[in-house]
């Protein structure tokens, strides 16, 4: 017998054991008063219901939501999940019981480089979490960085205009996700190490594929999360492929962090660059502290990873639906027209001004948000909720997807119709729990306000500067579709269009 099949029949009678034994811990607790649970679907011995979550769990537990409730629970091998399908049930994981729900449950492709001790998004709320927390809506994202900072943005979006202009001239097709994504980590990058990091569109497909691989290993099923027993195993080699991925990423950021402190050395000659990296070293040095540069290796990687994929995701989504409505398109251009003038480019400053296209961003949030099930969180305490017992250590999810398109909530929900949110109230900021795409409460997404200023510019441009033909002769209505599941919401096939410079 050879070592792998040794393994597998060892884990597999280690599996059962620890069954039998649940099996006759809750045979000996009959007579005791039991919780009232969460409804759920019947699982297998073993597994749960892990086999019935497919390819896309987020349509399935949406479907699975509709027979057994918006609070529903499910055994994902070892693992307690407590499922949250509606608004109301949203807001009471991230408002009403966020005290009980503000830690995550870290998924084992985290601990690759022993990032989960470090990331502001799965680190324990803790002094380091508070510090961290502070550092971003304090300093990085706050308003008044992010305006000293526009000159950066600017930049780009005119870069990413001569880019897409050579392409029009040529008659080539663009990839809309490649592009913006080669856009989105330039934006990125600038505005917080002051440079491009990437300068190709061959540098930039290699940057999507690890960051795409990341997200991935994140969102794969991976056994480890289900039997915790067997994360020593690392049975899929998520943690170790992952661990790759951030180390690459890591051994880059810590290079543009040493060279920034060689050349403040030079006091005499150095430059200030206004970016976010400066403001983090003037604030370590302004408060006699020393400058932590794994914290802001890792925190960068937050920044990059989640803020490329996330904004990439939206922007591609939102163009497949413009260019799937031609209706919508041309409302959003005769919008663009009257505000800035045909073929100008988007100000940061313009943004309130456009209120149809900011419907259009808040419709693409709520048909296609960039994490459909919201990041994990776990139940610190056992507490009440809506008449059920969420039991102490299960994992939470809110699945925002199946919000979206709820039809109690929405009309049409099915439908792309921006028109819904002119002269609604709901934002997408946490607090209008029918739309939350960026989480709410305490573990709200920190970068909202510059993933917001990065999807208009970029969304603007491609709207007001070009027009644009589908590749190959394919007509609006017969568009693909279709979606990918990951840890993010990708589209199944990408969007490849002509760009043609309209006449003025």
């Amino acid at each position: 017998m050879d070592t792998k099949t040794t393994l597998f029949t060892f884990t597999i009678l280690f599996l059962f054991t620890i069954t039998f034994l649940k099996a006759l811990t809750s045979l000996l607790n009959l007579n005791k008063t039991k919780p009232k649970h969460p409804p759920g679907p019947r699982g297998l011995p073993i597994v749960g219901n892990l086999l019935q979550l497919g390819a896309k769990p987020h349509q399935t537990l949406a479907n699975l939501a509709k027979i057994h409730g918006p609070i529903m629970s499910l055994k994902l091998g070892q693992i307690t999940t407590i499922v949250m399908s509606s608004a109301e049930t949203a807001k009471g994981v991230l408002q009403i019981h966020d005290h009980f729900l503000s830690n995550r449950k870290i998924p084992d492709a985290m601990k690759g480089a022993n990032h989960d001790q470090f990331s502001l998004p799965f680190i324990p709320v803790s002094h380091n979490w508070r510090e961290l927390r502070k550092l971003c809506n304090g300093l990085l994202f706050s308003n008044k960085n992010l305006d000293s900072t526009e000159g950066l943005r600017s930049h780009k979006i005119q870069e990413l205009f001569s880019d897409i202009h050579h392409s029009s001239l040529r008659g080539q097709p663009v990839n809309i996700g490649r592009l913006a994504f080669k856009t989105t980590i330039n934006l990125l990058s600038n505005t917080v190490y002051s440079e491009d990091l990437v300068q190709s569109a061959e540098r930039a497909g290699e940057f999507k594929e690890l960051v795409t691989n990341i997200m991935k290993e994140i969102g794969r099923p991976n056994l480890a999360d289900c039997f915790p027993v067997l994360k020593v195993l690392d049975p899929h080699g998520i943690r170790r492929r992952t661990g790759s991925y951030f180390s690459k990423l890591l051994n880059i950021f810590e290079g543009l962090i040493h060279k920034r402190l060689e050349l403040r050395k030079d006091d005499a000659g150095y430059c200030t660059k206004n970016d976010m990296l400066d403001a983090i070293l003037n604030n370590a040095q302004e408060n006699c502290q020393e400058t932590d540069r794994v914290k802001i290796q890792h925190l960068s990687l937050d920044l990059f990873v989640a803020g490329t994929d996330t904004v990439t995701s939206t922007v591609e989504w939102a163009m497949a639906e413009l260019l799937h409505n031609p209706n919508v398109m041309s409302k959003a251009k005769q919008e663009l027209e009257r505000t800035i003038g045909k073929g100008n480019l988007v100000k940061e400053s313009d943004i309130a001004k456009l209120p149809y296209l900011q419907a259009i961003v808040k419709e693409t949030f709520r048909l296609h948000p960039a994490v459909p099930l919201l990041l994990p969180r776990k139940a610190e305490e056992e507490f009440e909720m809506h008449g059920y017992t969420i039991p102490k250590g299960a994992q939470v999810l809110v699945n925002v997807w199946a919000i979206g398109r709820d039809p109690n909530l929405w009309d049409k929900p099915g439908l792309f119709w921006p028109e819904r949110f002119l002269g609604s109230e709901i934002d997408y900021k946490g607090r209008s729990f029918e739309l939350t795409p960026f989480g709410g409460g305490r573990r709200i997404c920190p970068g909202l306000p510059l993933a917001i200023r990065l999807l208009f510019l970029m969304l603007g441009l491609l709207i007001n500067s070009f027009d644009w033909e589908l590749e190959g002769g394919i007509q609006p209505q017969d568009m693909n579709m279709d979606e990918k599941f990951g840890l993010t919401l990708e589209k199944a096939q990408p969007v490849l269009v002509i760009p043609i410079k309209p006449t003025h």
